[in-house]
């Protein structure tokens, strides 16, 4: 028998309690882990029980316990159970981690009372059993005569039962007399305290289990064992069934806790529209997608959480692996191929703006196994599928999904909670299948344009505009590539650009630092403009300025601009943890929204006037609108330069006086300065003093004599590669040899092989994370710039080996595991790509 044999409700709480931070699993022993037999020192427990409570407890975050009436020590000798397992005798009075109730003079007294009172009622009575406890004495009657354990029994109860300082618990065919206030709750509270439980599972059999039952509340799961009336919220029918409710939760929990097996971050490949983005792992299966905006909450979380938080796979019905994977070349199109199997995948870039369009095109000769699982909201309600002859209905969301499926006969099952739809299709040389997801309508009538058409069209609209481009000699193809990742991160209905396309993709793999990047920053969202003006799209450029013109509006001031907004252009909201998903192999917490957003990061500004800067320059004009906010951001910059702030890395303590955020301070003013001239446009009379004197200030107080370099900050001797920019935008002459030594000094402090650190200072947060592509891309500029081409080129090659196979970089790579980690596809890390192959062409 399976987990599919307990009840569906049963099999739903269990999910849902296998994902509480800190649980407790707590069971009773006789009639629970052990079937109740004649002779009692003969119960031995379920093998299958044993192992998943041992597995259980060594788990992360995980404690288990047997909870019984036996004395301790029998319970340890019957049971035989590691010692991860606790094991609380006497209903809680004897503790394996220490007896909790130690027994003083008066109780000592009473407990030799009522051992010499029970010896007297129940000498010469055939089948009665009396088991002595450190702390209680229990009557076992269960191979007694009826009439002589009704005797017996009733002697007890009228007898010392009703002694002051006696506590009675009654079981199945057994009553027990304790001298402390105990039982099988308080025990549970006990453990539960001790450990921090966020979360209990109590499973019993027994009616001094009720106890335990009567203490769960919340989020908690009762199972009774048997007949009788409980206050458990689910019943098993016996012992068997017990093993099977913990292998479950073992399932659940080790799926939670370690997540399943992940693909490698670099390589998930990207699918985009202009509205839309959607991630596939290397064997086809749709692994992130969120409706209606890329910052929404996802229809398909497979990549944080595990199938169970939605996903959508077609496999070859004969398994094996694919045999590769790739772009369409010049297209955001993929196709993943087996052997006498294709599968097409793109965004159908014209479908209607409320809505997500996914094309799936099955082709080939062998049969494939497809599997729907959508689980909007990161799976946290109900979905029902419902099937027709067209394909299927998603019922249980905000938002209608439907999948068209002409012709496929589906196969629905469900956890309690989720619907899950299986089907097999057989593809013909000429007659593929073509399964077409719509999020945002629950129509299933054919499209009014045929497929083929759609996928040419959608295909055209990449390749068209990458033949736009003007890219550089080196690594061509892997430049364009980069190109139409940034461009598939813009957001062509509001013009703003994600930073990336995923959420809470580790730094760490197991560690904390995951963050949620899929809104638009003000300076990652410039410097990506800026990155595909460089190529010759100035369109994406004119976007986002015009979605920031738009934030600006609901504004007295650029003073008071957050770092970063939603795709919308609104405030984002608090930052949330998902506990109920276990994250990219096991890295938790799933983060949704970001605290960055409140910060202060002076440095914002100087990316969006050197845009404005680049773009006026490439079209020959400065608007009005671009010339008001510039010198609107001149001013905040006057008015504020001078004061600390969290920096570009937004690190989660004190402000500092970051030189990497006064020189682009500095940026503002200068390129502030620059625009009026070229423009014609009057310059501001305290710009040029004010330029400067913010020059003066960095060079004189960012400067560090002792580590002969610019350092992160005003106050320290950390050193932080985005202190690089201070030669790079010209605040210092490249030619200047403290440029020179703070080059050598961030390589040898910074650079650990093919990758370049942020910083190594402790930043507030636990553990660690990998280098940055981005700041690979900076010391590569640096290189050059102080004459050192051969590293430049040594580490450009490095970053492009560290490039997955279609050709997508996530934010960071770990040297030493060889590992991607990170959101992905980053554009920090694009941009930087296109940036170093432009320098390597004409430097």
């Amino acid at each position: 028998m399976t987990a599919e044999a307990l009840p569906a409700e049963l099999r739903r709480a269990i999910v849902q309690i296998a994902r509480t931070p800190r649980l407790l699993v707590a069971c009773d022993y006789d009639g629970t882990l052990a079937p109740i037999v004649e002779i009692p020192e003969q119960a031995r427990p379920m093998t299958e029980s044993v192992g998943a409570l041992r597995s259980l407890a060594g788990l992360h975050e995980t404690t288990t316990a047997v909870i019984s009436g036996r004395a301790l020590r029998d319970l340890a000798t019957l049971s035989r159970l590691p010692s991860e397992v606790h094991l609380v005798g006497s209903h809680g009075s004897e503790f394996d981690i220490g007896f909790v109730h130690a027994l003083d003079g008066h109780a000592r007294a009473l407990h030799r009372r009522l051992d010499a009172e029970l010896e007297r009622l129940t000498a010469d009575e055939p089948g009665v059993q009396l088991e002595v406890k450190p702390a209680s004495i229990a009557v076992h009657t269960r191979r007694a005569e009826p009439d002589v354990s009704a005797r017996v029994s009733s002697a007890v109860r009228s007898g010392p039962c009703t002694w002051d300082g006696v506590q009675v618990t009654e079981g199945k065919e057994v009553i027990e007399l304790a001298v402390v206030q105990t039982d099988k709750g308080r025990a549970l509270d006990v453990l539960r305290h001790q450990v921090g439980a966020t979360a209990a599972v109590f499973v019993g059999d027994d009616v001094t289990d009720e106890k335990a039952f009567a203490r769960l509340s919340g989020p908690d799961l009762g199972v009774k064992v048997g007949q009788g009336q409980t206050l458990a919220g689910f019943r098993i029918a016996d012992p068997t069934e017990v093993g099977m409710v913990l292998a479950f939760l073992l399932e659940e929990r080790r799926n939670w806790l370690y997540g399943e097996q992940a693909p490698p971050i670099e390589r998930l490949t990207m699918l985009a529209s202009e509205r839309s983005v959607a991630l596939l792992t290397p064997d086809a299966r749709l692994t992130w997608m969120c409706h209606p905006e890329p910052d929404s909450a996802a229809v398909f979380a497979d990549l944080v959480g595990g199938a169970s938080a939605g996903h959508f796979s077609i496999t070859p019905e004969r398994g094996g692996l694919p045999l590769g994977q790739r772009y369409l070349p010049g297209t955001m199109t993929v196709e993943t191929r087996w052997s006498g199997l294709l599968v097409t995948d793109y965004l159908d870039h014209y479908s209607y703006g409320h809505r997500t369009d996914l094309v799936r095109v099955v082709s080939g000769t062998a049969a494939a196994v497809v599997e729907f699982a959508p689980r909007p909201e990161f799976a946290q309600v109900q979905v029902r599928l419902i099937p027709s002859d067209d394909g299927l209905r998603v019922l249980g969301t905000s938002d209608p999904v439907a999948l068209r499926a002409p012709g496929v006969v589906w196969e629905i099952s469900s956890d309690g909670m989720h619907d899950t739809a299986r089907a097999v299709v057989a593809p013909t040389p000429d007659t593929p299948v073509v399964l077409e997801l719509r999020c945002g309508t629950n129509d299933l009538d054919p499209h009014k344009v045929p497929e083929r058409e759609r996928a040419a069209r959608s295909a055209a609209y990449w390749s068209e505009w990458l033949d736009g481009l003007s890219l550089p000699p080196v690594e061509k193809d892997l430049v364009a590539r980069s190109a139409l990742t940034l461009r598939g991160l813009c957001h062509a209905e509001t013009g703003a650009i994600m930073a990336a396309a995923t959420t809470s993709l580790p730094e760490e793999l197991g560690g904390i630092r995951n963050w949620d990047y899929r809104y638009c920053w003000l300076r990652d969202g410039a410097m990506t403009a800026r990155a595909l003006a460089s190529v010759g799209s100035v369109a994406e450029a004119e976007g986002f300025l015009t979605w920031l013109h738009r934030v600006l509006a609901t504004l007295p001031g650029p003073e008071l601009l957050h770092p970063l907004y939603t795709i919308a252009g609104t405030t984002l909201p608090a930052e949330a943890v998902i506990d109920t998903l276990p994250g990219y192999a096991g890295s938790r917490p799933v983060r949704v929204g970001n605290l960055a957003n409140q910060q202060v990061q002076l440095d914002v500004f100087g990316p969006v006037v050197d845009l404005v800067a680049a773009l006026s320059e490439t079209r020959g004009k400065l608007t009005d609108d671009d010339w008001r906010m510039v010198c609107a951001m001149a001013e905040a910059v006057a008015r504020r330069w001078h004061e600390p702030d969290h920096g570009i890395w937004e690190e989660r303590h004190r402000p500092r006086h970051h030189v990497y955020s006064k020189v682009m301070c500095w940026l503002t003013i200068d390129r502030a300065v620059k625009l009026a001239e070229a423009h014609g446009r009057e310059v501001e009379p305290s710009w040029p003093g004010l330029r400067d004197q913010i020059a003066e200030d960095v060079l004189t107080n960012g400067w560090n004599d002792e580590v002969r370099s610019y350092t992160t900050a005003y106050d320290g001797t950390d050193l932080d590669a985005a202190t690089l920019l201070i030669g790079m935008v010209g605040l210092l002459d490249p030619s200047d040899e403290r440029f020179h030594a703070t080059v050598t000094a961030t390589e040898a402090e910074l650079r650990s092989g093919s990758t370049v650190y942020r910083y190594h200072r402790d930043d507030g947060l636990p553990g660690n994370e990998g280098g940055f592509h981005l700041c690979a891309a900076w010391m590569i500029e640096a290189y050059l710039l102080t004459g050192r081409r051969t590293e430049a080129e040594d580490l450009f090659a490095q970053i492009v080996d560290a490039v997955g196979p279609t050709g997508l970089l996530p934010e960071e790579y770990d040297p030493v595991a060889e590992r991607s980690l990170g959101n992905h596809p980053q554009a920090y890390s694009h941009l930087g790509l296109i940036r170093c192959a432009q320098l390597l062409s004409v430097m």
